[in-house]
């Protein structure tokens, strides 16, 4: 495809619309730059050889006014001196470079447009390709900073997953412990009542009583007027 052909479709490209549908932005800014840059490189080279073909018609063109008016001078001078046969073919002449004129105009008027394009084609380019080198840090830190935080929520929902297990994991011990407690009561209640006299029995076992221990300490008391 020519750089003329693609000509409404560079002037009506849209840089930021572009950047919106991508995921990548950061590299999408990269990659624009390239295409643009190498876009800016074939229109600069298309656009001066349009314009030195504008500059050649236009040279045709003013040779051909030339050209026709000194025909025309010539004619008159000829009909002045009484010569109509030169005159006639001075004016013959005028004629024909007249209807070469009418094909140098229109060729003139073609290569213009086509200068008018590649002109309107360079500088949009120049100015997308500035703003873009104007964003391009500023997007790309901003791509770099919404990638970090994509990590960042990821992680989160690693984070939330662990401590989902966590929780599961006490909720488990803690029905374990309830088990183990009900367990134990369990068992105290299926052991036997204890026996008090048994116990105090137990207690007295192998006691003896020295009798003569006994009266010794009740004559204490009764001197201490402790009965």
């Amino acid at each position: 495809m020519s750089i003329l052909s693609r000509f409404k479709d560079i002037l009506a490209s849209n840089i930021n619309a572009a950047l919106d549908k991508v995921e990548d932005p950061g590299k999408m800014v990269d990659q624009l730059l390239r295409n643009m840059t190498k876009d800016l490189a074939a229109v600069k080279t298309e656009t001066a050889g349009v314009m030195a073909e504008e500059s050649r018609t236009k040279r045709l063109v003013d040779e051909n006014l030339k050209e026709v008016a000194k025909f025309t001078d010539l004619a008159k001078k000829a009909l002045v001196s009484g010569n109509e046969e030169d005159a006639r073919v001075f004016l013959t002449k005028k004629q024909e470079l007249e209807n070469a004129g009418a094909g140098l105009q229109t060729s003139a008027a073609l290569a213009h447009e086509n200068a008018v394009k590649m002109r309107q084609m360079h500088d949009k380019l120049v100015k997308d390709i500035n703003a873009l080198n104007a964003r391009r840090q500023t997007i790309k830190a901003k791509a770099a900073v919404a990638k970090t935080q994509e990590r960042i929520n990821q992680l989160g929902s690693s984070a939330g997953k662990v401590e989902g297990a966590m929780g599961a994991f006490n909720r488990m011990e803690e029905k374990v412990n309830r088990q183990m407690d009900m367990a134990t009561a369990r068992a105290e209640l299926d052991s036997q009542p204890l026996d008090e006299a048994l116990a105090l029995e137990e207690k007295y076992r192998g006691v003896n009583i020295d009798s003569s221990v006994c009266d010794e300490m009740a004559l204490l008391k009764a001197q201490l007027g402790l009965n």
